[in-house]
């Protein structure tokens, strides 16, 4: 178990330019890092059998951070939630190791599926703000998701991907490099831009009418 927070917290100092104090600092003080200590001690119980307690740990966690993780979520070596405050991680989520998650991230489910009903995410992956991945979908290796993008099918590794619905904006053999969430298109625009044409177009076939 120690030696997973050890990890967790070198892995803090390398996404996040303001880890810039001691350990301890980062110990007590990071929500993201508190709600993952949780986690783990919920996750613990709940491999036991000891499913009330595990729920309680999770809950109380979640009213202190703001972070819901489901105590039978399965979650890897390395993971860091930056800011943190709504993030939610489903029941049959599954994350690998050295992923980052930001802020309003939501690993959940469709309402549709049954049995594993949530995201499985593999190694080095990295989830925008206020992304959502949705339903038994599986994201490849060192993938990024764009900060708003909402994710409903499979990504394969080495991929960027943005929008709403979420589409692969860059492939390669190599891992993509690192996202610029700012710099992407507008999933709002370009969805204001589609229902516009639409529009247009059912217009246009009623004067011909």
């Amino acid at each position: 178990m120690f030696k997973k927070y050890r990890k967790d917290i070198d892995f803090i100092r390398e996404k996040d330019p303001a880890a810039t104090g001691s350990d301890l600092q980062i110990y007590l003080l990071y929500k993201g890092f508190y709600a993952l200590r949780c986690y783990r001690r919920a996750h613990r119980h709940y491999q036991k059998g000891h499913y009330f307690r595990a729920r309680y740990i999770s809950e109380r966690a979640k009213f202190k951070t703001g972070i819901e993780i489901h105590p039978a979520a399965k979650i890897g070596s390395g993971f860091f939630i930056d800011h943190g405050v709504g993030v939610v991680i489903g029941e049959t989520t599954e994350i690998g190791d050295n992923c980052v998650i930001y802020q309003g991230v939501t690993l959940g489910g469709t309402g549709k599926d049954t049995g594993k009903r949530h995201p499985t995410l593999g190694n080095n992956v990295m989830v925008g703000a206020g992304a959502k991945v949705l339903g038994p979908v599986k994201i490849g290796d060192n993938v990024k998701i764009a900060a708003g993008a909402v994710v409903l099918t499979d990504i394969p590794a080495d991929c960027t991907a943005v929008g709403v619905p979420a589409r692969i904006a860059r492939i390669g053999g190599k891992p993509a490099p690192d996202l610029d969430q700012i710099h992407i298109p507008d999933p709002v625009a370009q969805e204001l831009c589609r229902l516009e044409a639409r529009i247009a177009k059912l217009e246009k076939q009623i004067e011909e009418k």
